[in-house]
């Protein structure tokens, strides 16, 4: 196990760094006031900053061979909640939030870059550093910057999450598979209305709705591969004005979460034509919206492997964990899809990190933040 690159001082301006995010938080695409946070202390750190569609910031450090190129990502966009609790950095933005740990992540890596900039012999490749705009929606930072060429010139891409959902002390991931795909849709169901007395003379669509809302679950049960996970849900529905009178419409609306690229694929099509063929049958017709969100978040089993290699040789074998997959989505996903890379789990579950991801009393546990600059600074010191 390796001694620790960090440094008390380090440590104390990434907190720093992160309450005052926290005080400030901004929603996605709104991210200015952060990105000129991030901006001036690159800046001071005499680090490059490449030139990116704001609000995300993008920094640059040469190694001392440049023959690769590594990118570090930390998102930077809050949820619209109103926060609960009595910490004294809570929000003082009514209704915003950084109930995720984004606020986190970007002090992580600004702490990061700090120890890049102060330590450039200690590290061959070139390092870029992306602090990304719009994490949380539809259409999403990673997506447009994959589009605006940012992985071009890059061998490699990693990232961080500080996760409620795995034990304090562990750092994990996946080998391959480890977050679902995010896909929305929105059924309208057209039938032909009337009075609840005489049903016979309408084309109920409440009645065909439940229906459609019973056969979506036979795609998971009998169409997917039962050893391949999916989730399609429905949370959301519309129809009527009062108790007595049958509507013309129904208007479901839900989610979809797919491990692999062929299951989404799958539950795609199925949910167009099943909802389809339902509605005709009953002499309604039905129509699909479909969303198309964040892909599957597959990580590369060869960079994994190295990251599993980096935790256990630096931190050692008790602070590894393979995690199993969950079925939330991550835009991380987009950078994947270009480049290898691995998205990485850092565990803070426990008493001070008690409530899950995006509820109102959510707080991340600061104690971890050590555990992630360090892992950040050693994939770079070994990334050859």
């Amino acid at each position: 196990m390796s001694t620790s690159v960090m440094s008390s001082k380090l440590l104390e301006q990434a907190i720093q760094d992160r309450r005052y995010l926290h005080e400030h938080p901004e929603l996605s695409g709104e991210e200015y006031e952060t990105c000129a946070y991030i901006r001036s202390r690159l800046e001071s750190l005499d680090i490059e900053i490449l030139d990116y569609h704001p609000p995300s910031v993008v920094g640059f450090i040469k190694g001392i061979t440049g023959e690769r190129t590594i990118a570090l990502r930390a998102d930077i966009d809050a949820l619209p909640i109103e926060e609960e609790g009595n910490k004294n950095y809570i929000s003082k933005k009514s209704g915003v939030a950084h109930v995720c740990g984004h606020d986190g992540h970007t002090a992580i890596l600004l702490a990061v870059a700090e120890w890049l900039s102060k330590n450039r012999s200690e590290f061959e490749s070139d390092v870029m550093l992306i602090f990304q705009s719009s994490e949380e929606v539809t259409p999403c930072g990673a997506d447009l910057l994959v589009k605006q060429g940012i992985l071009q010139e890059v061998d490699a891409i990693f990232g961080i999450h500080l996760w409620q959902g795995l034990k304090k002390g562990k750092i994990g991931l996946s080998h391959g598979p480890m977050m679902a795909s995010a896909d929305d849709f929105e059924i309208i169901i057209e039938g032909s209305g009337g009075h609840g007395s005489m049903p016979h003379e309408t084309v109920d669509p409440v009645y065909i709705a439940t229906h459609v809302i019973q056969g979506l679950q036979s795609i998971i049960s009998r169409k997917l591969n039962p050893l391949t996970p999916g989730v399609i849900s429905i949370g959301k529905v519309e129809a009527g004005t009062t108790y007595n009178i049958i509507p013309n419409s129904v208007r479901l609306s839900g989610t979809v979460r797919g491990l692999t690229y062929a299951s989404v694929k799958l539950l795609r099509e199925n949910i167009k034509e099943l909802t389809k063929g339902i509605c005709t049958s009953f002499g309604a017709k039905g129509e699909v919206s479909y969303i198309i969100g964040t892909p599957p978040l597959v990580n590369d089993l060869e960079q994994s492997g190295f990251v599993e290699k980096v935790i256990r040789n630096h931190f050692g074998n008790e602070k590894f964990a393979l995690v199993e997959p969950v079925m939330g989505g991550e835009d991380f996903s987009y950078y994947l899809l270009k480049k290898p890379g691995a998205f990485v789990f850092v565990g803070m579950g426990g008493e001070k990190s008690s409530f899950p991801h995006h509820h109102p009393k959510f707080d991340i546990d600061e104690d971890v933040i050590p555990d992630a600059i360090e892992l950040f600074i050693q994939l770079v010191k070994n990334f050859k």
